[in-house]
C-alpha cells in the first residue's frame, strides 16, 4: 500500500539541484518534464540546458543519445519519478550501450506533480535504483539525506558512467521558475551552444 511518506524527507529538490550543477562545467543536462525543468530553470538557465516540454518519459532516451553523440562531454539527466516510471524500458537501453558519460538523477517526491500531486508507484514497493540495477546499470543507488548527498556528487560530476541515483526528495509545491517555452528556439539554442554556428541553419 501507497504511503505519504515523502513531506518529510529532509532534502528539498531545488537545493540538490543546485549543488548537483554548481561545478558542471560544460556538462550538458537534460531535464524532464514538469518539475524538474523548473528546477534546473531556478538553478540558472543556461543554453545547454534542455528542458522537455513534454514527451513523458522522454529524458532518458534523450540524454542517452547525447552521451553516445557526444561522448567527450557529461551528460546529467534529471527527471522525476513520474517521468522515469514512464520511461522504465530505457534503463536497459542505456545498460547495454553502457555510455561511461551518462549520470541519471531521478528526483524522487513519490508524486505526479503536474497532475495534483497524486501518489506514485514509488510511494509503495517500487524501487528505482533496485530497476536499475536489475537492468544491468553498474552503480545505482537510493539517497535520502545531506550525507547520502555529498556521497555522490563526485560520482555525478567526474565517475565513470552509467550511473543512477534515486534521490528521495520533499514532496512541496514551489513556486513556477519556468524555462523558455519555444520548442525551436530551446532546440537551436542548444544545438548552437554545442556544436557552434555551422550547426544551425
Amino acid at each position: 500500500m501507497n504511503t505519504d511518506r515523502s513531506k518529510s524527507y529532509p532534502l528539498r529538490r531545488r537545493a540538490v539541484v543546485k549543488e548537483i550543477l554548481a561545478q558542471r562545467s560544460n556538462s550538458l543536462v537534460v531535464a524532464g518534464l514538469g518539475a524538474p525543468a523548473w528546477d534546473l530553470a531556478a538553478a540558472g538557465d543556461q543554453p545547454l540546458n534542455f528542458p522537455l516540454w513534454g514527451a513523458m518519459g522522454g529524458a532518458v532516451p534523450l540524454g542517452l543519445g547525447l552521451a553516445l553523440a557526444q561522448p567527450t562531454r557529461r551528460v546529467i539527466v534529471i527527471t522525476g519519478d513520474g517521468e522515469m516510471l514512464m520511461g522504465l524500458g530505457s534503463l536497459a537501453t542505456v545498460a547495454i550501450q553502457r555510455p561511461p558519460n551518462l549520470v541519471i538523477v531521478v528526483l524522487d517526491n513519490e508524486r505526479y506533480g503536474e497532475t495534483g500531486m497524486q501518489l506514485t508507484h514509488t510511494a509503495g514497493s517500487v524501487d528505482l535504483a533496485a530497476v536499475a540495477a536489475a537492468s544491468g546499470i553498474p552503480i545505482c543507488s537510493t539517497v535520502r539525506d545531506k550525507k547520502g548527498l555529498n556521497a555522490i556528487l563526485l560520482q555525478i560530476r567526474k565517475g565513470a558512467g552509467p550511473v543512477f541515483f534515486d534521490i528521495k526528495v520533499r514532496a512541496e509545491r514551489l513556486p513556477l521558475v519556468l524555462p523558455p517555452k519555444n520548442g525551436a528556439y530551446l532546440k537551436d539554442r542548444f544545438r548552437l551552444a554545442l556544436l557552434g554556428a555551422d550547426a544551425v541553419d
